[in-house]
C-alpha cells in the first residue's frame, strides 16, 4: 500500500457525515448520531464541529498510534428510531470503535444497549439524566448530572425565597425524570413543583403560556431544548410578564440565546464546562482547533464541551494498547485515572464511569451574553 502524504491523512479525519472510506483497522473511526437537521439541528452540528475540529487538529499531528481518526456522523433529525438505526449501522458498516456524542438521553436511550452488547465504548452524550446515569457499563460520560445541575440552581432559588417552582420538562420517560428530581428536593422543605410537560419537537402554544402563568410561579425551572424554552421566555415577555427562568445545560446556551433574542436577558443557565471566554489552557487549545478547521464564529460552550469530549477520547486512544480495536479502547477508558484537559478535569475508574461534577451558573446579561 502507497504510503498517504500528510494531506491524505487529514481529509481521512474530516468525514463527518455519510459513508466511511476508511478500513477500521487503518484509522480509529469514531461513530456520531446527531441531530444535522430538523429542530435541534443548530445544537446537533455544534456537537459534531466541536469534535471534528479537535480530532482535525490530531490528524494534522500525525493521528494517534500513527492512525488518524475518523468522525463518522450521521443525521438523526432528533429522532430516537433513527438514532437507533444509525447506531446500528455505525457499530456494523462503519465498524466504528467508539461511540460519541450523542444528543440527548433520549437519542441515547436505544443506542446504548447496542453499544453495550457490542462492547463499544459509548462516551460523552450530551445528557446528564438518571437514564444515562444508571446505564450498561461500556457508557461514560463527561458532564455532570442533571441532579447537580439542579441542586445547585434550586438552592439559589430557595435560598433567596422562592415557593412556587414551575418545572418545564418533556412528558417522556427523561423529562419526566427531570420533574421527579426537582420534586424530590422540594419536597425535603415541603413544597411542591408544578408539572409543565411539553412534546418533544412541537411548538408551545399560547393556551399553555397561559396556564404556566396561572400557577403563579415564582420561578420556572426549564430543563427541556432551545426552541421551546425561548417561545416560552419571548411568549412571556410578549404578554408583559417577568418571570425568573433557570435552564439545564441541556438547553444549548448559544442556541437559546439566539432563539429568544431580548428575551433572553436575566435568565440562568447552568453550566458543566468552563466559560469558552476563558483563559484556561484547554479552552485556549479548543479555540485554536475550531479556528484552524476554518470556523469563524466564536466558539460556544456546546462546541468546547464537544472539543473537551474529544480531547478525553483521544487521550484514552493514546493508552490504548492495541490501536484501532474497539475493546483496548474501552480498556483503556475504564483504567485512564485522573486526567486534566488543560484546567478541565475528569476521573475515570473501576465503578467510576462520570468524569466530573464540575457546575456553574451563567446570566444572560442584556447584550446577549452568558457570564
Amino acid at each position: 500500500m502507497a504510503t498517504k502524504t500528510w494531506w491524505q491523512w487529514l481529509m481521512l479525519g474530516a468525514c463527518c457525515a455519510g459513508g466511511s472510506w476508511a478500513q477500521a483497522q487503518e484509522a480509529w473511526v469514531v461513530g456520531q448520531s446527531a441531530p444535522l437537521s430538523g429542530s435541534n439541528a443548530t445544537f446537533g452540528r455544534d456537537i459534531r464541529d466541536g469534535a471534528l475540529a479537535y480530532f482535525k487538529s490530531i490528524n494534522a499531528k500525525g493521528g494517534i498510534a500513527g492512525k488518524p481518526v475518523e468522525l463518522v456522523t450521521l443525521d438523526d433529525a432528533n429522532d430516537r428510531k433513527t438514532a437507533a438505526a444509525n447506531t446500528t449501522k455505525l457499530l456494523g458498516s462503519h465498524s466504528a470503535i467508539a461511540l460519541f456524542g450523542y444528543a440527548s438521553a433520549t437519542l441515547s436511550l436505544d443506542a446504548m444497549p447496542l453499544a453495550n452488547s457490542a462492547g463499544v465504548l459509548f462516551f460523552a452524550p450530551f445528557s446528564g439524566a438518571q437514564q444515562v446515569r444508571q446505564a450498561p457499563a461500556v457508557v461514560y460520560t463527561l458532564r455532570a448530572s442533571y441532579a447537580d445541575e439542579l441542586e445547585k440552581m434550586l438552592t439559589m432559588w430557595t435560598g433567596m425565597g422562592a415557593r412556587q417552582i414551575a418545572v418545564v420538562h418533556y412528558d417522556d420517560e427523561v423529562g419526566q425524570q427531570n420533574y421527579t428530581a426537582v420534586n424530590d428536593y422540594l419536597k425535603r422543605q415541603g413544597k411542591t413543583a408544578f408539572s409543565f410537560p411539553l412534546k418533544r419537537n412541537a411548538s408551545v402554544e399560547a393556551s399553555q403560556i397561559t396556564q404556566l402563568l396561572a400557577s403563579k410561579p415564582d420561578v420556572i425551572i426549564n430543563t427541556v431544548l432551545s426552541g421551546p424554552a425561548a417561545e416560552i421566555s419571548r411568549q412571556i415577555a410578549a404578554r408583559g410578564n417577568h418571570v425568573p427562568m433557570s435552564s439545564l445545560s441541556f438547553v444549548g446556551a448559544q442556541q437559546y440565546i439566539q432563539a429568544a433574542g431580548e428575551a433572553a436577558a436575566g435568565v440562568s443557565i447552568s453550566q458543566v464546562t468552563p466559560s469558552p471566554s476563558s483563559r484556561l489552557p484547554v479552552v485556549t487549545e479548543c479555540a485554536k482547533a475550531m479556528q484552524d478547521a476554518g470556523f469563524t464564529q466564536v466558539m460556544n460552550s456546546t462546541q468546547l464541551e464537544a472539543c473537551i469530549g474529544a480531547k478525553v477520547l483521544a487521550e484514552a486512544m493514546r493508552r490504548s494498547k492495541k490501536p484501532g480495536d474497539a475493546h483496548a479502547l474501552l480498556s483503556a477508558m475504564q483504567t485512564l485515572g485522573r486526567y486534566d484537559t488543560g484546567g478541565f478535569v475528569v476521573t475515570y475508574g473501576p465503578g467510576q464511569n462520570h468524569g466530573s461534577k464540575y457546575v456553574e451558573l451563567g446570566m444572560v446579561t442584556r447584550d446577549g451574553k452568558l457570564r
